[in-house]
């Protein structure tokens, strides 16, 4: 395993242009569950009853007091782990250019990347569906749910619900970045969930080296990773800097 290590740092320090691609795994360690899978947030919540546009915009006030609250809560109580200020600490250095994620907590931002490219938006900010004035997580008040703005529009978060479409300016970035960088480290994703799960493809094709940073195998690795480091964001993060 230490040589993997090293042979990710020499990786790092040969590239120009890195990416990275992140899901859910990253910010386990933040306290932030994935939606997916085992004790995940679908597992508490029936993601056709609480999670679609139509759902919200039918009922707000019972997303609100159901799902929403929910992930304000934990987004208010998150902080950036190891594997986060690792991205970070690679674009200090000048190594790491972009960040594309599919997951909705601000985590890569609060550490301090200033190119983030969110498939899913975020729950960080919100926007006023009347007068489209936008606030932050920390500004709602849940005195009545669902919360109002001052001209009495319903606050909805910046997040893309089931039923609506990825940002177009956000899919096409991300084949962008991904065609053009020499390095995608991949994150904490299954890389089964799409368009997000094309991305290290566009970046094979075009000639960069793969790095996985995941619990376990996934899809990718083996065929498109060029090698997979099995274990915690945030601990591969601080053992592949150490050698950097």
């Amino acid at each position: 395993m230490d040589e993997l290590f090293k042979k990710a740092a020499l990786d790092i320090k040969q590239s120009k242009n890195i990416v990275g691609l992140t899901g859910a795994g990253i910010s386990v360690e933040s306290g932030i569950p994935p939606f997916r899978g085992k004790g995940g947030v679908w597992e508490k919540f029936d993601p056709m009853e609480y999670a679609t546009i139509d759902a919200f915009m039918s009922n707000p006030s019972k997303v609100w007091k159901v799902l929403l609250s929910a992930m304000k809560d934990m987004i208010e109580k998150a902080k950036p782990n190891d594997g986060h200020n690792g991205l970070f600490e690679l674009e200090k250095i000048g190594k790491l250019k972009t960040i594309i994620t599919q997951n909705v907590d601000g985590l890569h931002q609060m550490a301090g990347n200033t190119d983030v490219i969110e498939f899913h938006g975020n729950f960080v900010s919100y926007t006023c569906l009347k007068c489209k004035n936008k606030i932050t997580y920390n500004e709602i008040k849940l005195d009545t749910v669902p919360p109002r703005c001052k001209c009495s529009g319903i606050y909805r978060p910046d997040c893309i619900f089931f039923g609506e479409m990825i940002p177009p300016e956000a899919l096409w970035r991300s084949k962008e970045v991904s065609s053009k960088c020499d390095l995608m480290i991949v994150i904490g994703t299954s890389a089964v969930v799409q368009p997000a799960s094309f991305m290290p493809i566009i970046a094979k094709n075009s000639g960069a080296k793969i790095i996985e940073i995941n619990p376990e195998r996934t899809p990718l690795s083996g065929k498109i990773s060029d090698y997979i480091i099995t274990g915690g964001a945030g601990e591969v993060m601080r053992k592949i800097l150490k050698e950097l």
